[in-house]
């Protein structure tokens, strides 16, 4: 019987269908300074963000055929490496799209209407000072009619330009390595809607957007600095659930001082899970904890997903 550390957990229908199908699924969290020894256990890992599976791990345990990760990142995987060795190295790219599309969005009407402050002040003295609460957040915006700057148009990209393009937004998008793409709009009572995108230059996405929102792999370098923040429009609203570091934190923050951008929408961070407290006390920052692809639907689908394709890999081996 293959055994399977499910290290950060895995839903109850995906650990169903794998000891449905002859696995055994252990879900008790092993910490990070004691992995490498209780792997010599198993023959597969899954992981989420929060534990890392490097080259002392893969090299500690030459029994591990395969290392899963439930979501859509994997740098907390030395993947090359594992995959030099033969190790099957899988993740769920397309489980968790829809989840970020719909906190994109979540942000960017919080934004635009200040409740991230809001509902900061409202218990505070929403009773003594309601007429003047109201006049600090009566200057909001509609989305419907702005323009949403996408950077970085994949799966989740395209489900955020999906939400866009339903409000009533123009999409613009950019990406080095996806030309166009089709969005197709599920409408309940009607037809579906399909809208195609061509991807347009980094630096017109920037120029051009009343939004942006950045869903790229991270780097070792931001990818928005002082420099990119400059060649937005005045009073942009910047939104990051992608990867801490995206976005420059310190330039971030100048230009919420300036003015230059209005609003911000974190998810993650460069710190995690201790982000910089000016972000943390900045009233124009809207801040989840990395949440991203938290729902209950898509951890299903994680679930699900990470099951079928190691079911399969191990079919195969035999």
């Amino acid at each position: 019987m293959k055994r399977i550390l499910a290290n950060d957990g895995i839903t109850k229908g995906g650990q169903e269908a794998l000891e449905a199908a002859g696995f055994e699924v252990i879900t008790e969290n092993v910490p990070q300074e004691e992995l490498n020894e209780a792997l010599k256990n198993y023959d597969a890992v899954l992981v989420r963000s929060a534990t890392m599976v490097r080259k002392e791990t893969i090299d500690a345990c030459p029994n591990i055929r395969l290392i899963g990760r439930g979501g859509v990142g994997m740098d907390n995987i030395d993947v090359d490496y594992a995959k030099s060795k033969g190790v099957e190295v899988i993740n769920t790219p397309a489980a968790s799209s829809a989840s970020v599309g719909e906190l994109v969005f979540a942000h960017l009407f919080s934004m635009a209407r200040f409740l991230q402050d809001s509902n900061r002040n409202m218990p505070l003295t929403g009773d003594s000072d309601f007429k003047g609460l109201k006049k600090k957040y009566s200057a909001g915006t509609e989305l419907r009619g702005k323009t949403l700057g996408i950077i970085g148009f994949g799966r989740i990209g395209q489900a955020s330009a999906k939400i866009a393009l339903g409000v009533g937004m123009k999409v613009l998008a950019t990406d080095p390595y996806i030309s166009d793409a089709t969005i197709d709009i599920e409408i309940e009572g009607a037809d579906t809607v399909s809208v195609k995108i061509n991807t347009i230059d980094f630096d017109s996405v920037l120029k051009n957007s009343d939004f942006i929102t950045v869903h790229v792999p991270g780097g070792e370098s931001p990818l928005l600095n002082k420099k990119e923040i400059e060649m937005m429009k005045d009073r942009v609203g910047l939104v990051n659930a992608a990867r801490g570091g995206v976005i420059n934190e310190v330039d971030l923050v100048d230009a919420l001082q300036s003015g230059k951008v209005a609003y911000a929408a974190l998810d993650v961070y460069e710190n995690e899970p201790t982000p910089a407290v000016q972000l943390l006390m900045n009233e124009n920052i809207s801040l989840t904890p990395h949440i991203g692809a938290a729902t209950l639907e898509a951890q299903d689908r994680i679930g699900q997903e990470l099951a079928e394709k190691i079911i399969t890999f191990f079919e195969g081996q035999n």
